[in-house]
């Protein structure tokens, strides 16, 4: 156990792993000349996760949490009326794609809400301090999802409601979203581009998914300019590049907003492994990205962190990367190793290389352009 164990929440149901994406070739679906094969937003992906948690002894050390189902109230705050019914509607009907890569079968409506309501589960027992912090370990995920369409495997927001949840609800002035999924959180940039009360940081893959979004200039707008942070740092990025990205953007930006809760959409698609990215990370990357979340939520936040389920796409790795993220959360060590670190660790160039420097610092300054000072933020004083 380490010198500081903190009260940790893990939020999981087994319905998680019933909502079914049909049957594909990775993410385009079965037809004529694509053969039949699993989705790769599969059950295995979360499964495997919980299942090395309990293994590993850890799921005996954190406190489990059963999530709700969100309730349509909840999802207006961010969805359209007229979208969420129709989800329903394809659930309850023959399914169907909610959006672009978002499949909709039986049953997949109640699950998406047991999803969001899993986050805001999550965020209640942070903010009521019935935990310091918590996982959320979900699905579908969200960080995708656009106020009327879902996309890439995403139903609902369930990051921007937790946000939204955590404004409305709990009364916070100031959230903060860091994002370090492969894939750009776009959902999560539109649901809070002219607001100021919410600091949204994408750090992913450069035109990876969605194509054409998350610009370094997409700063945000209106009262919210300078509220809005990405980071697309190039293809073969690795663990220089990310600890060059935190600590000259990330975390500066976060100390400035100074939030009261701080939340990551955590997806492990930027692990060495992972197909549908090429970025280079590994466990003990990961855990380093947690430990300093965890002190700008200590600065900040009261120590107030929930972590948000998202992708992560190699059920046979993301569990190492899982199990490390929740060891640090809640500053216990199972004695656990990941076979597979000596051999990412061994990876050529993850030192910082000059192109992905450039980027880093086009981001710098696209902060330092669109920023406001610190005086400006609602409620800071």
């Amino acid at each position: 156990m380490s010198e500081r164990p903190r009260r940790t929440a893990l939020v999981y149901h087994e319905r998680y792993l019933w909502h079914d994406a049909g049957s594909a070739a990775s993410v385009i679906p079965a037809g004529e000349m694509v053969e039949p094969g699993p989705h790769a937003e599969s059950p295995e992906r979360v499964r495997r996760i919980n299942a090395l948690i309990e293994v590993s002894g850890l799921g005996e050390r954190v406190e489990r949490l059963r999530p709700r189902a969100a309730t349509l109230d909840e999802l207006l705050r961010f969805h359209s009326e007229a979208y969420v019914r129709r989800v329903q509607e394809l659930s309850d009907g023959e399914g169907g794609d909610a959006g672009e890569y978002a499949p909709v079968r039986r049953s997949s409506y109640e699950i998406a809400l047991l999803a969001v309501g899993g986050c805001l589960t999550a965020v209640d027992a942070v903010v009521d301090g019935r935990a310091d912090n918590a996982y959320a370990l979900v699905r579908p995920p969200g960080h995708h999802a656009l106020a009327d369409k879902g996309m890439g495997g995403c139903i609902f927001g369930n990051v921007a409601l937790s946000a939204f949840h955590a404004l409305v609800v709990h009364g916070l002035e100031r959230v903060a979203v860091v994002d370090w999924d492969a894939h750009h959180g776009n959902g999560t940039q539109t649901a809070f581009y002219a607001d100021p009360r919410v600091l949204t940081i994408s750090v992913h893959q450069a035109d990876c998914f969605p194509a054409g979004s998350g610009r370094v200039d997409e700063t945000g707008e209106g009262a919210g300019r300078g509220t809005n942070v990405n980071l697309p740092l190039p293809p073969g990025s690795g663990t220089g590049a990310f600890e060059a990205a935190f600590e000259r953007v990330v975390v500066p930006a976060l100390d400035a907003h100074r939030p009261e809760l701080l939340i990551v959409a955590c997806g492990f698609d930027s692990s060495a492994w992972d197909p549908h990215a090429r970025l280079m990370l590994h466990s003990a990357a990961y855990r380093a990205l947690t430990r300093a979340m965890l002190g700008v939520a200590d600065r900040h936040a009261d120590g107030m962190l929930v972590v948000c389920h998202e992708g992560g796409y190699a059920p046979g790795y993301t569990p190492f990367c899982g199990l490390a993220v929740l060891e640090e959360l809640s500053g216990v060590r199972t004695g656990v190793a990941d076979p597979f670190l000596p051999i990412f660790e061994a990876y050529g160039y993850h030192e910082l290389q000059q192109h992905q420097d450039a980027v880093i610092a086009a981001a710098e300054q696209a902060r330092v352009r669109g920023g406001r000072g610190r005086e400006s933020h609602p409620g800071q004083g």
